[in-house]
């Protein structure tokens, strides 16, 4: 049975360690998506509407710089035998990272998550991020939380 797998990815240690898991579990045919979440909310707080542009599309650019090397490093790792035939999709996405997320399980009929327990926002290692937790609790599919 060919599953679906979503890892969101913030480019940190942590999102690493999750596709590096996805890889080793995700099976024949299975599909990856990689998924990136450029959270722009903050930007509304700013007055000039030419500065809020620039800094999203400077942070669409890093965002797909940081997918496209998320799946590199997925890709390379199928090279040495640690994935089997998998589908690499990434996308880049706009929002509240945890709201995406969950909206993206249901528009892509999502079988699993696999994210880090906390990303590059995570102040304690010893505790789940916001994000993370938000999702855990909100999504209607299993939610593997690698740490």
């Amino acid at each position: 049975m060919v599953q679906k797998i979503l890892v969101p990815t913030d480019g940190s240690k942590q999102a690493e360690v999750a596709g590096e898991y996805a890889i080793s579990t995700a099976g024949i045919g299975d599909e990856i998506i990689v998924l990136y979440v450029i959270d722009t909310n903050y930007l509304n707080a700013l007055p000039q509407q030419d500065l809020r542009n620039q800094l999203e599309e400077n942070m669409r650019d890093e965002g797909k710089i940081a997918a496209e090397k998320f799946k590199k490093k997925i890709e390379d790792a199928k090279c040495e035998g640690h994935c089997k035939n998998v589908d690499l999709i990434t996308k880049i996405k706009i929002g509240n990272p945890a709201d995406v997320i969950l909206k993206t399980i249901n528009e892509e009929s999502i079988d699993q998550v696999i994210m880090g327990k906390s990303g590059k926002h995570g102040i304690e290692k010893f505790f789940i991020g916001s994000t993370t937790d938000k999702v855990v609790r909100g999504a209607k599919v299993p939610v593997n939380v690698i740490s």
